[in-house]
């Protein structure tokens, strides 16, 4: 490339992130594992309660790790359509449909916003009083990260509602509803709050963390920084009743996040 074209040239997109993840850090399923995961099964879904170490789409590295591709194997299915995703690090109700015409209604009905989703998320910062936030997002520009989002002009529109549920010791547990579905929506909107979500390696007190952790996998270093191995944040609930499936589903709060907010005297309400 000669000196006259650099100014063409973006350095986000030569750059090397985002990295892949290494096989060795991915989580495989065991063959039993994918049936004590399983919340409702029926003719046309599937609703798995999905760990917070596992990614929703296939990968090289088989069937079995993915969710995507353990459901498939499980049902033997030629398809299992994916309703949403959560992100890798995020555990929660997820809902597979069995059938393409169910799969084109829960979608559409996605699309319309007749699916409610509710989650859980355990929050930096202090605080009592509900925040809605309504901040447009796009892609950050200025992030070494290229999946990242943040709220900027131009964005597309996105809407989050923060409840506080209880705090303590610096930290916060939050009911957190989403009115859109954008990439990254909760952990942007937390980040713009100044308020990130615990073991957040993107959003959280330092990108560099997750590049690290690409390259290292999670170490004493990083354990120090984020507190925890993956982001506290959990899909608790998906309503189905204005899709014309007469269900709401849920998911308790796992294990490594009621266990931090009990270490931290965090009052963690009945029902969660």
């Amino acid at each position: 490339m000669g000196k006259t074209d650099n100014h063409n040239l973006n350095p986000r997109l030569a750059c090397p992130w985002p990295r892949q993840i290494k096989l060795a850090h991915l989580r495989m399923i065991a063959p039993d594992e994918l049936k004590n995961w399983i919340l409702h099964e029926d003719d046309d879904v599937i609703v798995i309660n999905k760990p917070g170490d596992l990614v929703c789409h296939p990968s090289k590295a088989g069937p079995r790790s993915s969710l995507v591709g353990a459901v498939r194997e499980y049902s033997g299915l030629a398809l299992s359509h994916l309703i949403f995703r959560l992100d890798r690090e995020t555990s929660g109700v997820v809902v597979f449909a069995k059938t393409s015409v169910m799969a084109a209604r829960l979608q559409n009905a996605m699309q319309l916003r007749r699916v409610g989703k509710a989650y859980l998320a355990i929050m930096t910062g202090e605080f009592s009083e509900p925040v809605t936030v309504d901040q447009p997002l796009g892609d950050d520009e200025n992030s070494m990260v290229l999946a990242k989002s943040a709220v900027r002009p131009g964005g597309k529109p996105a809407v989050t509602h923060f409840t506080p549920l209880s705090h303590g010791e610096g930290f916060t547990l939050v009911r957190v509803v989403t009115e859109t579905g954008r990439k990254h929506q909760i952990r942007a909107h937390a980040q713009w709050l100044e308020k990130c979500i615990v073991g957040d390696k993107i959003y959280g007190p330092d990108e560099r963390c997750f590049l690290d952790f690409l390259d290292h996998g999670w170490t004493p270093a990083l354990a120090e920084k984020l507190l925890l191995p993956r982001q506290a944040l959990h899909c608790s609930e998906i309503d189905m009743r204005k899709a014309g499936t007469p269900r709401v589903f849920s998911a308790p709060m796992p294990g490594d996040m009621r266990a931090f907010c009990e270490a931290r005297g965090i009052v963690i309400p009945e029902g969660i």
